[in-house]
């Protein structure tokens, strides 16, 4: 991990998931234009890792070439069409990933590793599958440390994780004591890995995650709101004054450019940005509080 985060060696003490299977070595990937429902999934055989839906396309994730499911399905629905296919690693999809790593006061594990953890850091188990955010990217490490550091004042109460991918900032949020998380994605693959993500911490009764728009949760008051998506995402969220009931924001996944523009957009909505991190000032994060009414 680029950054202040590294990988974990040496004494520890306690196994995290010693009987997690680890991730398939291959991927095979077929993209299709057209989207694939829920139930036709079940039809694609045990080699079927999950379908990533992204605007009327499908990607789906096999562990093997699938024989002849692929010829099955475009039977079944000729009104699918077979892009391009792709064969990868899970490392190399990952870009790494396979090892603990420490964040902050959070040690990320892989529930397959079979090591011990290390006593003195906040474990978070998060297998990611195929969906993007094993902690390995800038924004969310950024992420991460902002929301221990919004923890060090206020209670953090009640959090709302937008775009929570595999819900790693959602499950952060709860280990720092948050009473409530409501863990929110338009992707129905990022929803189930995310949903798999909070069973294997054990934190079903405190977070909660929801398939949908970021706007959906607009009637979800929350102390705390995390916002890792897109910037087009975070102008509307910012104009409609979906964050003007929260006390504390974090905003992530801006390049320079849109994180001025951004900057401008919440100092006039009333909050004051208290920290902000930048990865070689390109990739920007700001966690920000509402300034006291005069």
């Amino acid at each position: 991990m680029k950054g202040n985060s590294k990988s974990i060696d040496g004494a520890l003490e306690r196994h995290p998931h010693p009987s997690y299977p680890p991730p398939h070595p291959n991927l095979y990937i077929y993209l299709f234009k057209g989207v694939l429902g829920e139930k036709e999934e079940a039809l694609l055989g045990p080699e079927f890792i999950g379908n990533w839906v992204e605007e009327g396309s499908s990607f789906l994730f096999f562990s093997r070439p699938p024989s002849r499911v692929i010829a099955d399905l475009l039977h079944v629905r000729p009104d699918l069409e077979l892009e391009d296919r792709f064969h990868f690693t899970y490392e190399d999809w990952q870009g790494g990933g396979l090892e603990p790593l420490v964040i902050g006061p959070f040690l990320i594990v892989p529930p397959w590793h079979k090591g011990e953890i290390q006593g003195d850091l906040i474990p978070i188990l998060l297998d990611p599958g195929v969906v993007f955010g094993n902690c390995l990217h800038p924004t969310t490490s950024a992420c991460l440390k902002a929301i221990a550091l919004a923890s060090e004042g206020t209670p953090l109460k009640r959090v709302l994780d937008l775009g929570t991918g595999t819900g790693v900032l959602a499950l952060a949020a709860a280990h720092m004591g948050a009473h409530e998380v409501l863990a929110v994605d338009l992707n129905p693959l990022c929803v189930k890995t995310a949903r798999r993500n909070v069973r294997l911490n054990h934190l079903e009764q405190t977070v909660r995650v929801l398939h949908g728009k970021a706007e959906d949760a607009s009637d979800n008051t929350a102390d705390v709101i995390v916002a890792n998506i897109h910037y087009e995402v975070i102008t509307e969220l910012l104009n409609t004054g979906m964050f003007c009931n929260a006390g504390t924001i974090i905003i992530s996944g801006l390049l320079r450019s849109q994180y001025s523009d951004i900057k401008d957009r919440m100092e006039h909505a009333g909050f004051l940005p208290t920290r902000e991190w930048d990865h070689e000032m390109t990739w920007f994060t700001v966690l920000a509080v509402r300034e006291p009414s005069t």
